[in-house]
């Protein structure tokens, strides 16, 4: 089939199965064009929450996956590819608990340490988080969850993304450190998993410095997953969600440079809008799903021959619902 045949089968089937289609902004366009909703992952974890068709296609990364499973258990959760984020593979319940074993070592008490894990992650580390006391974040609450945390009187762990850690550290005048680096965990208010994003981690300030020259007053913006010295030197610093609009807020004359992901850069503005990158700064995994799949995942529903269901142990659905909980509450 070509393409206009595989959108045609996949809305047929779609209606006759009662199935909702849902895609992360990162989704490459044949596949973000299909969706009946798009957002960001907690965005579509959400909508998910209240949609009423027992199917929902997830077209994205692995862990995102299973936060609509914990958060909506009685859904039939499919993606078209299990893809893995790459930072979220970065971490897993072992290294999280070396880590903690680690700050222990270096003086750092298990009772002192409250862990706040980014939605990044897997459900088995949300749940170690969610037993420790902990919660979870986006990249648009991150500053206020730390913040709550804070609270407690105790450091936070913060995984697994260190510059995201690192910019809200200097966001909020704290003192940031990430294990296995030179310095002293007791001495830092944040205490930073070394993880990272394999995307945003590919700009530089040489990027800025470059379209500045370019274009003499241009805006640059960037997401708070990139390097901490990008993002001091941003004009705007924002989540998916919040680039969104700060860019479609913009007088259309106005130029911008973006360093997030290309496939949502592209679709932001036609004129005057530019990547923050000499290279292509397109998320592979993301990339992974194709209009083929979803139809093949449609399929796999109208032959009753379904095998790429998300499932969650119920002890770490359990655990990590509780550290979901908790960021909702704030």
């Amino acid at each position: 089939m070509d393409k206009e045949q595989l959108r045609e089968e996949i809305n047929r089937l779609k209606e006759k199965h009662q199935v909702t289609i849902v895609a992360h902004f990162y989704q490459r366009d044949e596949v973000f064009e299909m969706a009946d909703y798009s957002g960001d992952s907690l965005q579509l974890a959400q909508m998910a929450k209240d949609d009423p068709n027992p199917y929902l296609i997830f077209c994205g990364v692995g862990f995102m996956g299973e936060s609509v499973k914990i958060l909506s258990p009685q859904k039939r959760v499919l993606m078209p590819k299990i893809a893995c984020c790459a930072m979220a593979r970065m971490i897993d319940k072992p290294y999280y608990n070396e880590n903690v074993e680690i700050l222990e070592k270096s003086g750092v008490k298990k009772e002192d340490i409250l862990p706040i894990t980014y939605i990044n992650s897997s459900a088995e580390v949300k749940a170690e988080v969610g037993k420790m006391g902990g919660m979870v974040c986006t990249s648009s609450n991150a500053k206020k969850i730390i913040e709550k945390g804070l609270e407690s009187g105790k450091k936070i762990l913060f995984v697994p993304d260190k510059q995201l850690g690192q910019n809200v550290a200097l966001m909020m005048g704290l003192k940031s450190c990430v294990i296995g680096e030179d310095c002293d965990p007791k001495e830092a208010d944040i205490i930073c998993y070394n993880g990272f994003c394999s995307v945003h981690q590919l700009f530089e300030l040489s990027d800025i410095e470059f379209y500045r020259k370019k274009f003499p007053g241009i805006l640059i913006v960037s997401h708070p997953e990139c390097p901490p010295e990008v993002c001091q030197a941003s004009d705007f610093v924002g989540s998916t969600s919040q680039i969104i609009k700060y860019i479609k807020d913009l007088p259309l004359d106005q130029k911008v440079a973006v360093g997030t992901e290309f496939n949502l850069v592209n679709r932001l503005r036609k004129k005057n809008t530019y990547i923050l990158s000499s290279t292509k700064p397109e998320c592979p995994t993301m990339n992974e799903t194709t209009l083929e799949d979803l139809y093949n995942t449609l399929k796999a529903i109208d032959e009753d021959k379904i095998i790429t269901e998300i499932s969650v142990d119920p002890e770490v659905e359990k655990w990590a619902k509780v550290a979901l909980e908790r960021m909702f509450e704030f």
